[in-house]
């Protein structure tokens, strides 16, 4: 689940601890934007199979509330925001955190029950929706029903999906949704990863009481904690840096297509972390969801790019 779609290239009035630009200079420099993108996703989805492992020690709430936990701190220590800010840009943030934990509440409750592949490509109608309501392009109506005709093959077809996992991923995506809207204000309201850190640390309140109560005091395990930061790393704090890094450096409409490859990595994270295997039709599903994304995204390449 993605915690990063806040302008790159905001400047921020206060800088943070680390400089982005020195750690990363000499090692994400050399690769390719491309490269960075797919790093990111890989490294995603290989955390959402993780976490998954996971379930049976703290369950869906517990190891929620620990990724936004132990990204929330890394990412305040990082940016050291301001508190000072009007009510507006608060209740930005509050409404930004707010989301960003149902979000991830959800798709995790949707791991619980169904292959992850499923899960991500019923959970990507959300961005995909988003996408093809925004333009005016006729052609998209053609992306929307392949997507949704990918969505009924992977629910029906080789025996089914459980309907609570199901229903857990659709709102994961309204939510994702929801998600894409409130970040672009929450960018343009505040400046560099402020507001992030703020609204990450937010959504950590929001979702710790689900980890409580479905975890309770096994979330304080030391090997609970270790995982719990494993978690993090992997799916908010290094696809955030790598997906930073890439978009200065390659249009926003190429980075659109990649990230439509999100469906396709879940399902081979799942097969080989977790042996989850889907079978012919439901991998054919997920290739209609990719393919309407990256011609929903893709079919803009005629719009002038945005300075």
């Amino acid at each position: 689940m993605h915690v990063a779609q806040i302008s790159p290239g905001a400047s921020s009035n206060r800088r943070p601890l680390f400089s982005a630009a020195a750690l990363s200079a000499r090692a994400l420099g050399a690769i390719p934007p491309p490269v960075l993108v797919l790093l990111g996703v890989v490294s995603l989805q290989v955390g959402a199979a993780f976490a998954k492992q996971l379930f049976t020690m703290a369950g869906a709430g517990g190891v929620v509330a620990l990724r936004l936990l132990f990204a929330a701190v890394i990412l305040l220590v990082v940016w050291r925001p301001s508190l000072r800010m009007d009510r507006r840009t608060l209740a930005v943030v509050a409404g930004y955190g707010a989301v960003l934990a149902g979000m991830n509440v959800c798709i995790y409750q949707a791991f619980e029950r169904i292959p992850l592949g499923a899960a991500v490509t019923i959970e990507f109608l959300g961005p995909l929706a988003v996408a093809v309501i925004g333009s005016r392009r006729r052609l998209d109506v053609l992306w929307a029903v392949l997507a949704g005709t990918g969505v009924v093959l992977l629910a029906r077809v080789e025996g089914g999906l459980d309907w609570v996992g199901v229903t857990f991923a659709l709102a994961a995506g309204a939510l994702w949704a929801g998600y894409i809207l409130v970040g672009a204000k929450l960018g343009s309201r505040t400046s560099g990863g402020s507001g992030l850190a703020l609204g990450m640390a937010f959504g950590a309140l929001v979702a710790a009481p689900f980890g409580i109560a479905d975890a309770g005091t096994a979330l304080l395990h030391p090997a609970v904690l270790i995982a719990g930061l494993v978690v993090a790393l992997m799916s908010s704090v290094i696809p955030y840096s790598l997906e930073l890094e890439a978009l200065r450096r390659m249009p926003p409409r190429v980075f659109g297509v990649l990230m439509s490859l999100e469906p396709a990595v879940a399902a081979l994270a799942g097969l080989v972390v977790l042996g989850e295997a889907l079978g012919a039709w439901q991998w054919v599903a997920i290739a209609c969801v990719v393919v309407a994304s990256v011609g929903s995204v893709g079919a803009s390449s005629g719009e002038p790019p945005r300075d």
